[in-house]
Protein backbone atom coordinates (compact mmCIF):
# COMPACT_ATOMS: atom_id res chain seq x y z
CA UNK A 1 0.00 0.00 0.00
CA UNK A 2 1.33 3.57 -0.72
CA UNK A 3 0.75 4.49 2.81
CA UNK A 4 3.72 1.93 4.04
CA UNK A 5 5.75 3.08 1.24
CA UNK A 6 5.43 6.45 2.49
CA UNK A 7 6.59 5.20 6.24
CA UNK A 8 9.77 4.16 4.64
CA UNK A 9 10.28 7.41 2.94
CA UNK A 10 9.47 8.98 5.72
CA UNK A 11 12.10 7.26 8.04
CA UNK A 12 14.95 8.35 4.86
CA UNK A 13 13.93 11.87 5.51
CA UNK A 14 14.30 11.79 8.73
CA UNK A 15 17.14 10.15 9.29
CA UNK A 16 19.71 12.37 11.54
CA UNK A 17 17.04 14.70 12.15
CA UNK A 18 14.77 12.00 14.60
CA UNK A 19 16.56 10.09 17.29
CA UNK A 20 16.11 6.71 17.01
CA UNK A 21 14.65 5.85 20.04
CA UNK A 22 16.13 2.93 22.74
CA UNK A 23 14.36 -0.29 23.09
CA UNK A 24 14.81 -1.35 26.61
CA UNK A 25 14.64 -5.40 27.68
CA UNK A 26 12.79 -5.15 31.82
CA UNK A 27 13.14 -8.14 33.96
CA UNK A 28 11.30 -6.69 36.44
CA UNK A 29 8.01 -5.77 34.27
CA UNK A 30 8.45 -9.29 32.19
CA UNK A 31 8.07 -11.16 35.68
CA UNK A 32 5.01 -9.06 36.55
CA UNK A 33 3.21 -9.11 32.83
CA UNK A 34 3.70 -12.76 32.11
CA UNK A 35 5.37 -11.51 28.87
CA UNK A 36 8.84 -10.82 27.68
CA UNK A 37 8.52 -7.02 28.11
CA UNK A 38 10.72 -4.31 26.37
CA UNK A 39 10.19 -0.62 26.30
CA UNK A 40 9.95 2.01 23.17
CA UNK A 41 11.17 4.99 24.93
CA UNK A 42 9.71 7.56 22.99
CA UNK A 43 10.06 9.94 26.31
CA UNK A 44 13.44 10.28 25.29
CA UNK A 45 12.41 11.82 21.67
CA UNK A 46 13.40 15.08 20.70
CA UNK A 47 10.26 17.34 22.51
CA UNK A 48 9.98 14.24 25.14
CA UNK A 49 7.48 12.43 22.74
CA UNK A 50 6.78 10.73 19.20
CA UNK A 51 4.54 13.54 18.17
CA UNK A 52 8.06 15.03 16.48
CA UNK A 53 8.02 12.49 13.90
CA UNK A 54 4.20 13.08 12.16
CA UNK A 55 4.91 16.94 12.63
CA UNK A 56 8.20 17.00 11.17
CA UNK A 57 7.31 14.55 8.08
CA UNK A 58 4.24 16.30 7.11
CA UNK A 59 5.93 19.93 6.92
CA UNK A 60 8.76 18.71 4.83
CA UNK A 61 6.25 17.61 2.75
CA UNK A 62 4.71 20.80 2.35
CA UNK A 63 4.98 22.69 -0.95
CA UNK A 64 6.86 26.29 0.25
CA UNK A 65 3.40 28.03 -1.43
CA UNK A 66 1.30 25.90 1.43
CA UNK A 67 3.03 27.23 3.92
CA UNK A 68 4.06 31.11 3.18
CA UNK A 69 1.15 31.65 5.27
CA UNK A 70 2.48 29.86 7.67
CA UNK A 71 1.16 26.60 9.83
CA UNK A 72 -1.18 25.89 12.14
CA UNK A 73 -2.21 23.20 14.65
CA UNK A 74 -4.23 22.35 17.76
CA UNK A 75 -2.86 20.37 20.57
CA UNK A 76 -3.19 19.84 24.27
CA UNK A 77 0.46 19.63 24.68
CA UNK A 78 2.79 17.33 23.23
CA UNK A 79 1.93 17.83 19.04
CA UNK A 80 2.35 21.69 20.04
CA UNK A 81 6.31 21.44 21.09
CA UNK A 82 6.47 18.07 17.59
CA UNK A 83 5.12 21.33 15.45
CA UNK A 84 6.96 24.52 17.23
CA UNK A 85 10.18 22.41 17.10
CA UNK A 86 9.94 20.79 13.74
CA UNK A 87 8.54 24.71 12.28
CA UNK A 88 11.70 26.23 13.80
CA UNK A 89 13.93 23.83 12.18
CA UNK A 90 12.51 24.15 8.53
CA UNK A 91 12.31 27.80 9.46
CA UNK A 92 8.11 28.00 9.13
CA UNK A 93 6.08 30.32 10.92
CA UNK A 94 3.82 28.85 13.42
CA UNK A 95 0.95 29.35 15.42
CA UNK A 96 -0.53 26.48 17.84
CA UNK A 97 -3.85 26.43 19.52
CA UNK A 98 -4.29 24.72 22.60
CA UNK A 99 -6.80 23.90 25.44
CA UNK A 100 -7.26 26.38 28.37
CA UNK A 101 -6.48 23.61 30.46
CA UNK A 102 -3.05 22.73 28.45
CA UNK A 103 0.02 21.79 31.56
CA UNK A 104 1.77 25.13 31.50
CA UNK A 105 5.08 23.36 30.99
CA UNK A 106 3.87 22.16 27.99
CA UNK A 107 2.80 25.73 27.10
CA UNK A 108 5.86 27.72 28.06
CA UNK A 109 7.77 24.78 25.98
CA UNK A 110 6.19 25.10 22.84
CA UNK A 111 6.77 28.94 23.65
CA UNK A 112 10.41 28.32 24.32
CA UNK A 113 10.81 26.17 20.31
CA UNK A 114 9.44 29.52 18.67
CA UNK A 115 5.43 29.24 18.20
CA UNK A 116 2.62 31.12 18.78
CA UNK A 117 0.74 30.29 20.99
CA UNK A 118 -3.20 31.11 21.48
CA UNK A 119 -4.93 29.28 24.63
CA UNK A 120 -9.05 28.66 23.18
CA UNK A 121 -11.96 26.28 24.64
CA UNK A 122 -11.78 24.13 27.35
CA UNK A 123 -10.41 20.86 25.21
CA UNK A 124 -8.80 19.31 22.66
CA UNK A 125 -11.89 18.88 20.56
CA UNK A 126 -12.83 22.70 21.28
CA UNK A 127 -9.33 24.07 20.19
CA UNK A 128 -9.25 21.90 16.95
CA UNK A 129 -12.49 23.58 16.01
CA UNK A 130 -10.85 26.90 16.10
CA UNK A 131 -7.83 26.21 14.66
CA UNK A 132 -9.73 25.00 11.52
CA UNK A 133 -11.42 28.48 11.51
CA UNK A 134 -8.23 30.13 11.75
CA UNK A 135 -6.56 28.10 9.15
CA UNK A 136 -9.49 28.94 6.64
CA UNK A 137 -9.28 32.61 8.13
CA UNK A 138 -5.67 32.94 7.42
CA UNK A 139 -5.16 30.75 4.52
CA UNK A 140 -2.46 28.60 6.44
CA UNK A 141 -1.28 25.22 6.23
CA UNK A 142 -2.76 22.88 8.79
CA UNK A 143 -1.03 20.37 10.44
CA UNK A 144 -3.18 17.63 12.20
CA UNK A 145 -2.57 16.14 15.50
CA UNK A 146 -3.22 12.89 13.85
CA UNK A 147 -5.58 12.27 10.51
CA UNK A 148 -3.28 13.04 8.12
CA UNK A 149 -1.51 10.91 6.20
CA UNK A 150 1.74 12.52 6.18
CA UNK A 151 1.47 12.17 9.96
CA UNK A 152 0.64 8.83 9.98
CA UNK A 153 3.19 7.71 7.90
CA UNK A 154 5.70 9.76 10.00
CA UNK A 155 4.65 7.73 13.19
CA UNK A 156 4.90 4.89 11.46
CA UNK A 157 8.62 5.24 12.03
CA UNK A 158 8.35 3.84 15.44
CA UNK A 159 6.98 0.56 14.21
CA UNK A 160 9.84 0.51 11.62
CA UNK A 161 12.31 0.74 14.55
CA UNK A 162 10.93 -1.70 16.82
CA UNK A 163 10.73 -4.27 14.09
CA UNK A 164 14.72 -3.90 13.38
CA UNK A 165 15.74 -3.46 16.77
CA UNK A 166 13.69 -6.76 18.07
CA UNK A 167 12.87 -8.38 14.25
CA UNK A 168 11.00 -11.61 16.23
CA UNK A 169 9.07 -9.04 18.26
CA UNK A 170 5.41 -10.53 18.55
CA UNK A 171 3.22 -8.10 20.20
CA UNK A 172 2.75 -3.89 20.41
CA UNK A 173 1.24 -2.31 22.98
CA UNK A 174 0.41 1.70 22.12
CA UNK A 175 -1.26 3.93 24.04
CA UNK A 176 -4.21 5.11 21.80
CA UNK A 177 -5.68 8.72 22.02
CA UNK A 178 -6.64 10.22 18.43
CA UNK A 179 -5.18 7.26 16.45
CA UNK A 180 -2.21 8.35 14.27
CA UNK A 181 0.65 6.60 16.16
CA UNK A 182 -0.99 3.40 16.26
CA UNK A 183 -2.21 3.68 13.15
CA UNK A 184 1.14 4.39 11.71
CA UNK A 185 2.65 1.38 13.44
CA UNK A 186 -0.04 -0.91 12.47
CA UNK A 187 0.28 -0.06 8.82
CA UNK A 188 3.99 0.07 9.41
CA UNK A 189 4.40 -3.88 11.13
CA UNK A 190 1.75 -5.95 9.74
CA UNK A 191 2.53 -4.89 6.03
CA UNK A 192 5.74 -6.61 6.59
CA UNK A 193 4.54 -9.02 9.23
CA UNK A 194 1.03 -9.91 9.82
CA UNK A 195 1.65 -12.17 12.32
CA UNK A 196 2.84 -9.62 14.85
CA UNK A 197 -0.19 -7.99 17.55
CA UNK A 198 -0.82 -4.73 17.37
CA UNK A 199 -3.28 -3.72 20.92
CA UNK A 200 -4.57 -0.30 21.79
CA UNK A 201 -4.82 1.10 25.15
CA UNK A 202 -7.11 4.20 25.97
CA UNK A 203 -7.87 5.75 29.79
CA UNK A 204 -11.08 4.54 30.74
CA UNK A 205 -12.32 8.20 31.53
CA UNK A 206 -12.01 8.95 27.56
CA UNK A 207 -12.41 5.53 25.91
CA UNK A 208 -13.16 6.80 22.51
CA UNK A 209 -12.02 4.20 20.16
CA UNK A 210 -13.29 1.43 22.06
CA UNK A 211 -16.64 3.28 21.33
CA UNK A 212 -16.54 3.54 18.35
CA UNK A 213 -15.79 0.30 17.01
CA UNK A 214 -18.77 -0.87 18.74
CA UNK A 215 -20.60 1.60 16.45
CA UNK A 216 -18.57 0.80 13.83
CA UNK A 217 -17.55 4.40 12.76
CA UNK A 218 -15.54 7.20 14.72
CA UNK A 219 -18.11 8.69 17.40
CA UNK A 220 -17.68 11.03 20.14
CA UNK A 221 -17.72 10.39 23.73
CA UNK A 222 -17.83 12.51 26.86
CA UNK A 223 -14.38 12.18 28.97
CA UNK A 224 -13.76 12.11 32.76
CA UNK A 225 -10.51 14.27 33.81
CA UNK A 226 -7.66 12.10 33.66
CA UNK A 227 -3.73 12.13 34.21
CA UNK A 228 -3.51 10.34 30.59
CA UNK A 229 -4.12 14.40 29.33
CA UNK A 230 -2.40 12.97 25.91
CA UNK A 231 -4.87 10.86 24.69
CA UNK A 232 -7.91 12.52 26.24
CA UNK A 233 -9.61 12.50 22.57
CA UNK A 234 -13.22 12.60 22.28
CA UNK A 235 -13.64 11.23 18.39
CA UNK A 236 -10.78 9.45 16.67
CA UNK A 237 -9.67 10.76 13.33
CA UNK A 238 -11.71 9.20 10.28
CA UNK A 239 -7.97 8.02 8.09
CA UNK A 240 -6.90 6.97 11.76
CA UNK A 241 -10.40 4.86 11.97
CA UNK A 242 -10.18 3.17 8.96
CA UNK A 243 -6.67 1.85 9.39
CA UNK A 244 -7.29 0.76 13.19
CA UNK A 245 -10.58 -1.32 11.97
CA UNK A 246 -8.24 -2.85 9.58
CA UNK A 247 -4.96 -3.34 11.30
CA UNK A 248 -5.31 -3.22 15.02
CA UNK A 249 -5.97 -6.65 17.09
CA UNK A 250 -7.81 -5.18 19.66
CA UNK A 251 -8.02 -2.09 22.24
CA UNK A 252 -8.08 -2.24 25.79
CA UNK A 253 -8.43 0.38 29.18
CA UNK A 254 -7.63 1.39 31.70
CA UNK A 255 -7.72 3.42 34.84
CA UNK A 256 -6.41 5.92 36.69
CA UNK A 257 -5.06 4.06 39.14
CA UNK A 258 -3.48 1.93 37.21
CA UNK A 259 -1.50 4.06 34.65
CA UNK A 260 -0.23 6.15 38.17
CA UNK A 261 1.10 2.81 39.36
CA UNK A 262 2.67 2.48 36.30
CA UNK A 263 4.20 5.81 35.95
CA UNK A 264 5.85 5.38 39.62
CA UNK A 265 7.19 1.95 38.74
CA UNK A 266 8.85 3.37 36.09
CA UNK A 267 10.31 6.18 37.93
CA UNK A 268 11.55 4.04 40.79
CA UNK A 269 12.22 1.04 38.87
CA UNK A 270 13.53 2.04 35.24
CA UNK A 271 14.20 5.65 36.51
CA UNK A 272 12.12 7.22 33.66
CA UNK A 273 9.42 10.28 34.21
CA UNK A 274 6.73 8.92 31.59
CA UNK A 275 3.75 11.15 31.48
CA UNK A 276 0.19 8.94 31.81
CA UNK A 277 -0.95 8.79 28.20
CA UNK A 278 2.76 7.29 27.36
CA UNK A 279 2.71 4.63 30.88
CA UNK A 280 -0.82 3.43 29.76
CA UNK A 281 0.56 0.60 27.24
CA UNK A 282 2.59 -0.30 30.46
CA UNK A 283 -0.29 -0.32 32.61
CA UNK A 284 -2.27 -2.46 30.75
CA UNK A 285 0.70 -5.15 30.68
CA UNK A 286 1.37 -5.12 34.12
CA UNK A 287 -2.32 -5.57 35.39
CA UNK A 288 -3.08 -7.57 32.43
CA UNK A 289 -5.69 -6.50 30.35
CA UNK A 290 -4.57 -8.31 27.45
CA UNK A 291 -4.68 -12.02 26.77
CA UNK A 292 -1.15 -12.33 26.10
CA UNK A 293 1.05 -14.75 27.90
CA UNK A 294 5.12 -15.50 27.34
CA UNK A 295 5.31 -13.19 23.85
CA UNK A 296 8.17 -10.94 22.85
CA UNK A 297 6.23 -7.80 23.83
CA UNK A 298 6.95 -4.13 23.24
CA UNK A 299 5.31 -1.50 25.38
CA UNK A 300 5.30 1.95 23.48
CA UNK A 301 6.32 4.86 26.11
CA UNK A 302 4.74 7.27 23.92
CA UNK A 303 5.69 10.45 25.75
CA UNK A 304 7.66 11.96 29.06
CA UNK A 305 6.27 15.47 29.48
CA UNK A 306 4.62 16.08 32.93
CA UNK A 307 4.04 19.20 34.37
CA UNK A 308 6.34 19.29 37.57
CA UNK A 309 3.79 20.72 39.73
CA UNK A 310 2.15 17.42 38.71
CA UNK A 311 4.60 15.09 39.66
CA UNK A 312 4.18 14.95 43.34
CA UNK A 313 -0.02 13.97 43.23
CA UNK A 314 0.96 11.28 40.70
CA UNK A 315 3.79 9.63 43.16
CA UNK A 316 0.98 9.71 45.79
CA UNK A 317 -1.70 8.59 43.82
CA UNK A 318 0.47 5.58 42.39
CA UNK A 319 1.74 4.85 46.11
CA UNK A 320 -1.95 4.96 47.42
CA UNK A 321 -2.75 2.07 44.83
CA UNK A 322 0.45 0.01 45.41
CA UNK A 323 -0.46 -0.04 49.53
CA UNK A 324 2.41 1.96 50.48
CA UNK A 325 0.89 5.24 51.53
CA UNK A 326 -2.59 5.84 53.30
CA UNK A 327 -4.73 8.77 54.74
CA UNK A 328 -6.92 7.63 57.77
CA UNK A 329 -8.50 9.11 60.21
CA UNK A 330 -10.08 7.80 64.04
CA UNK A 331 -11.94 9.71 67.24
CA UNK A 332 -10.03 9.36 70.59
CA UNK A 333 -10.70 10.95 73.81
CA UNK A 334 -8.91 13.85 74.26
CA UNK A 335 -6.48 13.05 77.16
CA UNK A 336 -2.90 14.22 77.80
CA UNK A 337 -1.40 11.26 76.51
CA UNK A 338 -3.41 9.69 73.91
CA UNK A 339 -2.27 10.59 70.71
CA UNK A 340 1.13 9.85 72.13
CA UNK A 341 -0.05 6.19 72.77
CA UNK A 342 -1.91 6.26 69.13
CA UNK A 343 1.51 6.94 67.40
CA UNK A 344 2.99 4.66 69.77
CA UNK A 345 0.92 1.99 67.95
CA UNK A 346 1.10 2.76 64.58
CA UNK A 347 5.19 2.78 64.57
CA UNK A 348 5.57 -0.16 66.74
CA UNK A 349 3.88 -1.66 63.43
CA UNK A 350 6.60 -0.21 61.08
CA UNK A 351 4.26 2.53 60.09
CA UNK A 352 6.01 5.83 59.40
CA UNK A 353 3.87 8.15 60.02
CA UNK A 354 4.32 11.58 57.61
CA UNK A 355 1.77 14.37 58.54
CA UNK A 356 -0.79 14.31 61.44
CA UNK A 357 -4.03 16.57 62.28
CA UNK A 358 -5.43 16.97 65.35
CA UNK A 359 -9.23 19.02 65.25
CA UNK A 360 -11.70 19.12 68.44
CA UNK A 361 -14.87 20.44 66.42
CA UNK A 362 -16.89 18.89 63.73
CA UNK A 363 -20.18 17.32 62.71
CA UNK A 364 -18.82 13.91 64.82
CA UNK A 365 -16.58 14.96 67.38
CA UNK A 366 -18.47 14.69 70.82
CA UNK A 367 -17.17 17.11 73.86
CA UNK A 368 -14.52 15.55 75.00
CA UNK A 369 -13.14 13.91 71.73
CA UNK A 370 -10.75 14.81 69.07
CA UNK A 371 -10.97 13.61 65.43
CA UNK A 372 -7.32 12.35 64.58
CA UNK A 373 -6.27 12.69 60.90
CA UNK A 374 -3.06 10.42 59.91
CA UNK A 375 -0.95 9.68 56.34
CA UNK A 376 1.35 7.03 57.06
CA UNK A 377 3.98 5.53 54.97
CA UNK A 378 3.21 1.76 54.75
CA UNK A 379 4.86 -1.15 52.90
CA UNK A 380 1.79 -2.66 51.23
CA UNK A 381 -2.13 -3.47 51.65
CA UNK A 382 -1.39 -5.98 53.72
CA UNK A 383 0.80 -4.27 56.05
CA UNK A 384 -2.23 -1.84 56.14
CA UNK A 385 -5.26 -4.66 57.12
CA UNK A 386 -2.14 -5.17 59.73
CA UNK A 387 -2.21 -1.72 60.96
CA UNK A 388 -5.90 -1.12 61.26
CA UNK A 389 -6.11 -4.83 62.72
CA UNK A 390 -3.98 -3.57 65.73
CA UNK A 391 -6.04 -0.39 66.01
CA UNK A 392 -8.97 -1.69 66.42
CA UNK A 393 -8.07 -4.33 68.75
CA UNK A 394 -6.80 -1.17 70.66
CA UNK A 395 -10.30 0.56 70.63
CA UNK A 396 -10.02 2.68 67.92
CA UNK A 397 -12.40 2.52 64.75
CA UNK A 398 -9.61 3.60 62.08
CA UNK A 399 -11.67 5.09 59.00
CA UNK A 400 -9.94 4.76 55.33
CA UNK A 401 -9.70 7.98 53.72
CA UNK A 402 -9.90 8.25 49.88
Amino acid sequence: MRLFEDIVKAQKRMAGIIHKTPLDYSKTFSEIAQNEVYLKLENLQKTGSFKVRGSYNKMISLEPDEVKHGVVAASAGNHAQGVAYSSNMLGIDCRIIMPKGAPLSKIQATRMYGANVELHGDSFDEALAYALDLKERESAAFVHAFDDEAVIAGQGTVGLEIMEQLPDVEAIICPVGGGGLIAGIAMAVKETNPAIQVFGIEALACPSLVESLKQNMPVTVDALPTMADGIAVKKPGKSTFDIIQRYVDGVFCVEEMEIARAMLMLLERNKLLVEGSGASSLAALLYQKIEIKHKKTVAVISGGNVDVNFISRIIERGMVEAGRFVHLELILKDKPGNLEKVLKDITEQQGNVLDISLTHMGENIYPGYAQLSLSIETRDHHHIEHIFSNLKTKGYTPKLIS
